[in-house]
């Protein structure tokens, strides 16, 4: 069945399956010690199930994005969400550790898919004009679903973390929304129809310098978000005895940040660019990193957590879009997301490595989290000095001829 629908179909639809994914993926932030205890093991071991999702997800993003370019968005989309909605419910039941991190692993799999061909989808489908503010909206579905997940953290005392997991299933539900009112990606269909098919290896090979910088770039910026939020709920619980509600409402500030920081610097590169964006929000995060890191009342640990997710999600909010306009056109539905999980591949070892890293130093969290975000935002203000911008290139019949090569 063709859906048939408007842009704003899209745009919704592609924003609340990226939520709903971020929501699965952010249960086990909230769950470490627990799942720990279970099993018997440590909660540094059980911080490589994180490690082995982020590590998969981009063979997932390859697999999902080659599937986007032959057989178009929509049908690879609804595939992924599937997938990761099942695997979340099935880590609900694993009966051990090592099922555990199948499962996990499989996960990650199937949500390496979900952001790329998301994207693409997107931004093929809406004005030129629209694509600053909306990539900020895309985005924002990553503390959305952060948000979602502390919300359901406070039903932690009847769910445990096994019916959290469960509650996992519930994105499957987004595919019935997905097939009736979106439509397939214009720009896919004119080229399905009239463009052959290129190998990804060619296109990878004619733009090597393109698709290393563009790892390069998200392996800084996953550097930049998971070294400032996987570890936080736990560094919160274990450091400053802050658990149940009172975590909660902390987390649920600093994703409100980060959903206003997203569409807020999204909607900056429209005038100014998406270099320009994303290098000041990195910069803005600098100063406020010492009293994120080292503040010790509740109500400082709130103002600073929300400042910087203002500006870490800030920079993310550009990324959709940006990606998005430097991709080869040919593989948009495989570049993106490919690039993307490929940084986040680069960067998995982040928890292992600041849960490492706190330990040798008697548990104290406040230098790896201050070492990691600090030097991914350096390196991101470093690469937007260097990049390219792509501002409005052409997608389909939206946009300008050419990039604007800066």
């Amino acid at each position: 069945m063709q859906a048939t629908g408007n842009p704003r179909s899209v745009v919704a639809a592609c924003y609340l399956g990226w939520t709903l994914d971020a929501f699965d993926f952010f249960i086990m932030v909230f769950v470490f010690k627990d799942v720990a205890h279970e099993f018997g093991i440590s909660v540094t071991a059980v911080t490589f199930a994180v490690t082995l999702t982020l590590a998969m997800r981009a063979l997932g993003a390859y697999l999902f994005g080659r599937l986007a370019d032959r057989y178009g968005r929509r049908p690879a989309l609804m595939a992924s969400i599937l997938g990761f909605s099942l695997l979340g419910f099935c880590t609900g039941l694993a009966p051990n550790a090592t099922v555990f991190f199948i499962v996990r692993a499989l996960f990650g799999l199937a949500m390496g898919g979900e952001w790329g061909v998301g994207a693409s989808l997107t931004m093929e489908s809406i004005p030129a004009s629209w694509r600053g503010p909306v990539s900020g909206l895309l985005q924002a579905g990553y503390p959305s679903g952060y948000l979602l997940a502390s919300l359901l953290y406070l039903a932690y005392p009847w769910l445990h973390w096994r019916g959290m997991f469960m509650a996992g299933a519930v994105p499957a539900l987004l595919v019935l929304y997905i097939r009736s009112a979106v439509p397939e990606s214009p720009d896919w269909s004119a080229r399905a129809q009239t463009t052959a098919k290129e190998r990804l290896v060619d296109v990878v090979r004619r733009n090597v310098k393109l698709t290393l910088y563009a790892a390069g770039m998200m392996a800084c910026f996953n550097f930049f978000s998971h070294g400032t939020q996987d570890i936080y709920p736990h560094y919160l619980q274990t450091q400053h005895n802050i658990a149940g509600p009172r975590l909660t409402t902390i987390v649920v500030i600093y994703n409100i940040g980060a959903m206003l920081g997203g569409f807020m610097f999204g909607s900056l590169s429209q005038r100014i660019g998406r270099r320009g964006a994303i290098g000041l929000a990195a910069a803005l995060s600098l100063p406020v990193l010492p009293f994120w890191a080292f503040s010790s009342q509740p109500l400082w640990i709130g103002v600073s957590a929300f400042l910087m997710q203002v500006c870490v999600q800030g920079a993310w909010g550009v990324v959709p879009v940006h990606l998005n306009e430097l991709s080869p056109a040919s593989i948009r539905g495989t570049f993106p997301g490919l690039t993307y999980q490929l940084g986040n591949f680069l960067a998995a070892i982040n928890l292992p490595l600041q849960s490492n890293w706190a330990d040798r130093i008697g548990h104290d969290y406040r230098w790896p989290l201050v070492g990691v975000a600090g030097a991914a935002a350096v390196l991101i203000i470093l690469l937007m000095m260097f990049g390219r911008e792509a501002k409005d290139v052409r997608m389909g019949k939206f946009g300008s001829a050419e990039p604007v090569v800066g």
